[in-house]
C-alpha cells in the first residue's frame, strides 16, 4: 500500500491515481461478472418455478375439475370391452348410448393419464408417490379417485404463489377429473366446422336463389296489379270509385 500511494512528486502521484483507476475498474468489472451471473441463475430458476407451476396447475385443474356426478377415473380400455359378449357390437356403434359414455371415459381417461404423467415428473414427494399409486391402480385396471392428489397440489401451488393456506373448517367436497364439454373429437369438431362451413356455403346459395325468386316473384306481382288496373271492367276498380262518384 505504501509503494501504491505516493505523492512524493508528479510522476508519483500520476503512477498512483493510474494505479487506483485500474484497481476500481477490475473491481466493478469483477462486480458486474458476479451480478450477472447471479441474475442469469435467478432468471432460469423463475423460467423453471413458472413453468413446473404452470404445469401442475394445468394437472390440477384436470384432475380436479369436477365436484358432481362420476368421480373415479374409469380405467375400462376398447380391449376390455372387447373382450365380453356382445362388446364387438356395442363398439361399432349399435348401442349408441354406451358407445359415448365410453368414448367420454375414454377421454377422461387420457386426459388423466397426461397429467399423472406430468406430476410424476415435476411433483413433489408426495405427489410423485400419489401419482405412481393412481398410475399403477389404472395400470391395474381399478378405478381411480384422484382426490388426495388434488389436495396435495392445492396446497403446494397455493404456497408457492403466497397465498393464505385453504382454512381447514371449510369442508370442500372430493374432487375428480375434469369432465370433457363436447362429445366428439379433434377429428370430428374439424369434420363438423367443414360441414358447417359447407353448410352455410349452400345456405347462402339458397338465400341467393330464394332472393331471387323472391324478386321474381315481387316484379310478377307489380305486373300483375298494373294489369290488373288497367283491365277494363275490374270489378275492384268500380266499387272503388263508386262511393267517390255518387259524392260528386
Amino acid at each position: 500500500m505504501r509503494n501504491l500511494v505516493d505523492f512524493s512528486s508528479w510522476q508519483a502521484v500520476i503512477t498512483t491515481l493510474l494505479g487506483l483507476v485500474v484497481v476500481t475498474v477490475l473491481m466493478v468489472g469483477i462486480r458486474l461478472l458476479v451480478m450477472e451471473t447471479v441474475q442469469q441463475r435467478r432468471n432460469r430458476e423463475n423460467r423453471q418455478i413458472n413453468e413446473r407451476l404452470r404445469t401442475l396447475i394445468a394437472a390440477y385443474k384436470t384432475l380436479g375439475g369436477s365436484f358432481t356426478g362420476e368421480l373415479a377415473v374409469d380405467p375400462t380400455h376398447l380391449r376390455d370391452l372387447l373382450a365380453f359378449p356382445g362388446g364387438a357390437d356395442t363398439a361399432a356403434g349399435e348401442d349408441l348410448s354406451v358407445s359415448v359414455s365410453f368414448d367420454r371415459a375414454r377421454r377422461i381417461r387420457d386426459a388423466v393419464e397426461g397429467a399423472l404423467s406430468d406430476v410424476i415428473l415435476l411433483g413433489t414427494e408426495q405427489q410423485v408417490l400419489l401419482a405412481a399409486r393412481a398410475a399403477t391402480d389404472l395400470v391395474a385396471g381399478r378405478p381411480v379417485h384422484t382426490d388426495e392428489l388434488v389436495v396435495s397440489l392445492r396446497d403446494f401451488i397455493r404456497k408457492v404463489l403466497d397465498l393464505e393456506p385453504v382454512p381447514t373448517q371449510l369442508a370442500i367436497p372430493k374432487q375428480g377429473p375434469t369432465r370433457p364439454g363436447g362429445e366428439g373429437g379433434g377429428k370430428g369438431k374439424g369434420d363438423t366446422g367443414g360441414g358447417d362451413r359447407a353448410g352455410t356455403k349452400q345456405d347462402g346459395k339458397g338465400a341467393g336463389a330464394g332472393g331471387g325468386g323472391a324478386a321474381g316473384g315481387g316484379m310478377g306481382l307489380g305486373m300483375g296489379g298494373g294489369l290488373a288496373q288497367d283491365a277494363p271492367g275490374d270489378p275492384g276498380r268500380e266499387a272503388e270509385s263508386s262511393p267517390l262518384e255518387h259524392r260528386d
